[in-house]
């Protein structure tokens, strides 16, 4: 029986090294386009130049470090390139020194918030994971949402997740983004967490002091809703060098993102932008757009956040069908490319 899966492969590819760099493979962000099927498994090795001297080696150990794990039967490692600007990202670490036993290193760590629940604040915490890590960035996503969590799902990616003497080992999506959340060590994903305030506070100070996140560009902590216990622990305990405020058309859900926009002041968080998700629907027969939920009100939400709107993320079925189906890595939204930019800068 194959008990394998994909977190499995990119952890045993963690332990793949690049003899130059001396950082794993997926940490490098070489593994892309992973497929697991019937016990074979795919995936594309990109190596920073195509003329790399230790291609051949890499390949050899990334197909026996996969091999070696429970029901695969056969590898399959098809050699690529990184783009300039991957290739800069990357290289621009070259002369840092290893990490240290259970050191993590992360560069900016950013809080996706509302307030409101049903905003879509996991979608576009997944959306910009993913677009960051295809602009050539070190991503992990820590799911903060301890009742509600909806990020391995998002990804496609399950537990039960491994420890090490570095600590607990995050689960890793196909495109190499490393991945925190409840969900990942519960026995059954449909399991509620019935905790109380300090519980979970307890935990997401675990899931960012106790795992091995170790080298990363961004953070990204996907916030549940409200303003009190979860929000208060991840703005006053972790380094957060900013928030990202999620909202959408409707006056009701604007009102209570407006609470979450002055807690975010009242602990001196920077407000970095505003993201409004569900802004219209274009019917795809016509081109005719629909606002459903009414006139936007994002602007007034940028007005009292000093911040700018970023992007206005319209509905679309496709996405959803996407993420339920544990794909959102294949979702790839032009409206994204100003908030990559903007975190970019920060």
């Amino acid at each position: 029986m194959n008990t394998t899966t994909t977190s499995d492969i990119m952890n045993a590819l963690r332990r793949v090294m690049d003899p130059e760099l001396h950082r794993s493979v997926v940490d490098l962000n070489m593994v892309r386009d992973l497929s697991l099927s019937d016990g074979t498994v795919a995936f594309t090795l990109v190596l920073t130049i195509p003329e790399c001297p230790q291609r051949d080696q890499l390949a050899q150990d990334a197909r026996a470090a996969v091999k070696a794990l429970p029901g695969v039967q056969e590898v399959h490692v098809t050699l690529g390139a990184m783009t300039e600007e991957e290739r800069r990202a990357v290289l621009g670490g070259k002369d840092q020194p290893p990490l240290a036993a259970g050191h993590n290193q992360i560069e900016r760590v950013i809080a996706v918030m509302s307030g409101k629940g049903g905003v879509g604040k996991s979608l576009v915490t997944g959306l910009l994971a993913t677009a960051l890590v295809r602009a050539g960035h070190r991503v992990g996503v820590l799911d903060a949402d301890i009742t509600g969590p909806s990020i391995p799902k998002l990804f496609g990616v399950r537990g039960p997740l491994q420890g090490s003497s570095f600590g607990v080992e995050p689960a890793v999506s196909r495109l190499g983004i490393s991945l925190m959340s409840i969900n990942l060590l519960l026995l059954e994903e449909e399991q509620a967490v019935i905790w109380r305030g300090p519980l979970i506070s307890r935990a997401i100070q675990q899931f960012w002091g106790d795992v091995h996140w170790g080298r990363l560009d961004k953070l990204l902590v996907d916030l549940p809703p409200g303003t009190s216990d979860a929000a208060l622990t991840v703005m006053q305990s972790l380094p957060i060098n900013g928030v990202l405020m999620i909202t959408t058309p409707q006056e009701l859900a604007s009102m209570v993102v407006r609470k979450a926009v002055k807690m975010a002041q009242a602990v001196n968080v920077p407000i970095l932008g505003v993201i409004e998700n569900m802004a219209g629907f274009v019917a795809p027969d016509t081109g005719r757009r629909y606002d459903i939920f009414g006139p936007s009100h994002a602007d007034e939400v940028a007005a009292l956040a000093g911040a700018p709107v970023l992007a206005r993320l319209p509905i679309d079925t496709q996405i959803a069908s996407l993420c339920d189906a544990g794909k959102i890595e294949e979702v790839v939204r032009p409206e994204l490319d100003a908030v990559i930019a903007a975190l970019k800068r920060l």
